[in-house]
């Protein structure tokens, strides 16, 4: 009767896990990237629901209270726990309204970057010869160029604003997306499976789109994440130049850049926003770390 009974039990197939749950396996055994993922939930909160926690209008001014320091020294107060600016803004209330804008201008970007290089990506590897040379030389002098440069010359042209410091970010990242799909694309055109697809008939589009790849979605996946933080780092380095969001719109490198003559006599007016940019990027930074580590078979541990 044992034996009948593990014999059968030998037979029956285990369940294995769903990936979902083994995409969380792997990716909290970092622990950093966990740590990340949970500070960009609260980034994520904190800028959808940036009007409901702020406590005043960003863009309101108190002129009684102009550089007010934080709470906890001398002349400051719970009315502004955080002070106020050179205009008597609370900074909280700009901080909070802050984030709204990076996680738009994160969010605008890698849609954006990644739909176009992604399209020119997969046409570039299922492309003949030729229009794939076309394509990759393109992208190579778009890189030959610094990122925050071409970046500046881009909004120079169009203008200085947010939206046209968001287009000018896009096309910059574009290429690393057009180089990651098509890499990926010539690596899965080899396999049986897309040799299977050809033989029962798919079409070109079918085979980019539905054979090809949602295989090759994990590196993809991965470099949005790393957009996202670099999306903000430029959106804020050119806002701090005076070429991205204009003033009084509370986006942390204008505050920067609003705040610099008030460096020795406020130090909150300028530490506040470089703390939530240098936060921000990092936790944004260490969840693709983790996204990495989790979605690569060649990283993932036994």
């Amino acid at each position: 009767m044992a034996d009948a009974s593990s014999q059968i039990a030998r037979t029956v197939p285990t369940r294995r896990p769903g990936r979902l749950s083994e995409f969380w396996r792997y990716f909290r055994e970092n622990r950093g990237a966990v740590m990340g993922l949970y500070v960009f939930a609260v980034f994520a909160f904190v800028a959808v629901f940036a009007d409901l926690i702020a406590p005043y209008d960003p863009t309101a001014q108190f002129r009684q209270h102009v550089l007010q320091p934080p709470f906890w020294q001398a002349g400051g107060s719970w009315q502004f726990p955080l002070g106020t600016d050179p205009l008597g803004r609370d900074m909280l209330s700009r901080l909070i309204h802050g984030a709204r804008f990076s996680f738009f201008v994160g969010i605008v970007v890698v849609v954006v970057a990644a739909t176009g290089g992604v399209i020119m990506g997969l046409l570039a590897g299922f492309a003949p010869k030729w229009l794939d040379t076309l394509i990759m030389r393109l992208m190579d002098i778009i890189l030959a160029f610094p990122t925050l440069l071409l970046a500046l010359v881009l909004v120079a042209i169009l203008g200085p604003s947010l939206i046209n410091a968001m287009i000018a970010i896009a096309l910059v990242l574009q290429p690393h997306y057009v180089r990651l799909t098509r890499a990926s694309v010539i690596n899965e055109r080899t396999k049986d499976y897309v040799t299977s697809a050809k033989v029962a008939g798919a079409g070109l589009p079918r085979l980019m789109f539905v054979t090809v790849l949602p295989n090759c979605l994990a590196p993809i996946i991965v470099q949005a994440a790393l957009s996202f933080s670099t999306a903000i780092l430029d959106a804020a380095a050119l806002g701090f130049l005076g070429m991205g969001a204009q003033p009084p719109t509370p986006e942390w490198g204008t505050m920067l850049a609003e705040a610099r003559e008030f460096i020795l006599r406020a130090w909150w007016v300028v530490t506040f926003p470089g703390l939530a940019i240098l936060v921000t990027v990092l936790a944004i930074n260490l969840m693709g770390d983790g996204l990495r580590d989790a979605l690569d078979p060649k990283l993932k541990r036994s």
